[in-house]
């Protein structure tokens, strides 16, 4: 989480209104506000996590995002973010569309599920990838679309999306050296920043 806040943080303007989507517990959108003092708002599915949100003093709002965000106005929020979530949702493109109809700018980080290791365990070993990243076994895993950096660049592409910013996070060696290089085969995490 710390990697993926450090990416993000220079993207969010001081006194912003931020949207998380899928904000799980709330603790991101907690630290951004506590650096970039933002008005933020979260919004979570599961009851669990909107309880832990809101013990936190977190705004939250109970929402399935497979419905989509039409209970939102265009561009009411400076930055809608949602974090290693996007692969979980039905349609991904329709959300995304709708992330950037809200908000001005989307920040969105996903697990590439091109990275070398998956890929491996795929091809020698014959079976579904289980790493940090993609910890779930096949058959409990919240994952409906498996999507890799260079795929999200391409539906960017052709949905006339700028991609703004991006982040290769990777943890290991060689990850770290060759991430820059090859980065649909080294990145484990992407982080993008997105607007129209």
């Amino acid at each position: 989480m710390e990697k993926i806040l450090d990416s993000i943080l220079p993207w969010i303007q001081s006194n912003s209104r931020v949207l998380d989507l899928a904000c799980g517990d709330g603790s991101l959108l907690e630290k951004i506000q506590k650096v970039r003092q933002i008005n933020g708002y979260g919004l979570e599915i599961d009851e669990k996590s909107i309880i832990e949100c809101i013990g936190k003093g977190i705004n939250v709002i109970e929402q399935d995002l497979d419905t989509g965000l039409s209970n939102f106005a265009d561009n009411c929020f400076d930055s809608i973010i949602i974090c290693e979530a996007l692969q979980e949702m039905r349609h991904p493109n329709l959300l995304l569309s709708e992330m950037l109809r809200v908000g001005r700018e989307c920040i969105i980080t996903f697990p590439n599920f091109g990275h070398w290791s998956a890929r491996c365990q795929l091809f020698f070993l014959g079976k579904m990838p289980v790493t940090r990243q993609l910890s779930y076994q096949w058959y409990e895993t919240p994952n409906i679309h498996f999507f890799t950096y260079r795929d999200f660049k391409m539906l960017c592409e052709a949905q006339n999306i700028r991609i703004l910013h991006y982040y290769c996070i990777a943890e290991a060696y060689p990850d770290v050296y060759l991430k820059k290089i090859f980065p649909n085969l080294f990145t484990q995490t992407a982080v993008f920043h997105l607007s129209l």
